[in-house]
């Protein structure tokens, strides 16, 4: 039995790319897993860090993924993750058979290219984004949208059990389609609970209170739930930084434009948080637009705090 409660079959040779705020502790649920995990990130330190969790540190991607049959990538964007791929080196120095996970959330046109570049090569290419922020990832309850072969996913059923719940959403492309459908979902639910708050506490009534008579109502959401509460608390410490979040949200614009869709609310929120980064929030925690809705009623003569 592994340290996570799972009954490993057979320990998998990972490497595992970005080791980050999310990247770092799925390292270590399959390091606790009793998988054999090379890590490597762009800062050495960050992975250096996973050393005392039974990881070996490696200098370089590709001689992390080198004799791997799994490569995770949790990188910044497409741009980062064709980087390591391809101009790293890391396609080239893995064997035919092999598995690329790329768990960053990327635009969908480049997971599918990637995926094409890859089975060129014999490589097996999952797009498998995730939700649940650095609670979900150290908890081990991720949820995995995977885009590609379904039987690629159901080989890999004892790595995903590490990191929470893995649901096959389509071929290539469709994890990364749903993982900005979650980001839509997010950040519109986000400015939902930030303008509550600011309208109940304008009306006289505490935030803190407000939060907790809702609790278990049809308002009930995870968003809420956390990122309601870092509001109260005014606790914006990056757990999302609000960069990542319009990053997501820009993607979403060129898919909706693509398909010819008006996403009214996506488009307005999307506004919000350009405008907020722009500002100098970029690497505020997304719940942290509330600071933007309060100091932009504030210059209104609203109620901002």
């Amino acid at each position: 039995m592994s340290g996570t409660g799972l009954e490993l079959k057979q320990p998998r040779r990972i490497a595992f790319l970005g080791t980050g705020l999310m990247g770092a502790p799925m390292a270590r649920r399959l390091l606790a897993a009793g998988h054999q995990v090379t890590v490597w990130n762009r800062d050495p330190a960050k992975a250096q860090a996973l050393a005392s969790d039974g990881a070996a540190v490696a200098g370089t991607a590709a001689a992390a993924a080198k004799g791997c049959d799994i490569v995770f990538t949790m990188l910044s964007d497409g741009k980062a993750v064709d980087a390591v791929l391809f101009d790293g080196g890391v396609a080239g120095a893995l064997v035919r058979g092999a598995v690329v996970v790329d768990s960053s959330s990327i635009s969908p046109p480049i997971a599918k290219d990637h995926s094409a570049r890859l089975k060129a090569l014999g490589i097996a290419h999952l797009d498998a984004p995730v939700s649940g922020g650095v609670v979900g990832a150290q908890a081990g309850t991720l949820a995995i949208m995977a885009g590609g072969e379904a039987e690629v996913i159901e080989g890999l059923a004892d790595v995903f059990a590490a990191l929470g719940r893995v649901t096959h959403v389509g071929p290539s492309g469709a994890g990364q389609i749903c993982k900005l459908a979650n980001q839509q979902i997010v950040a519109i639910t986000i400015g939902a609970v930030a303008e509550a708050m600011m309208l109940v506490e304008a009306g006289g009534a505490s935030r803190g209170k407000f939060r907790e008579a809702i609790r278990g109502g049809f308002a009930e959401s995870r968003i809420l739930e956390l990122h309601g509460a870092r509001m109260v608390d005014r606790n914006f410490t990056p757990g999302g930084p609000s960069k990542f979040q319009l990053k997501d949200l820009d993607a979403v614009k060129a898919m909706a434009d693509l398909f010819s869709l008006d996403l009214p609310l996506t488009e307005q929120v999307r506004r919000e948080f350009s405008d907020f980064v722009a500002g100098g929030g970029g690497d505020t925690d997304h719940s942290g637009l509330l600071l933007h809705l309060e100091a932009m009623n504030a210059a209104k003569g609203g109620e901002g705090k």
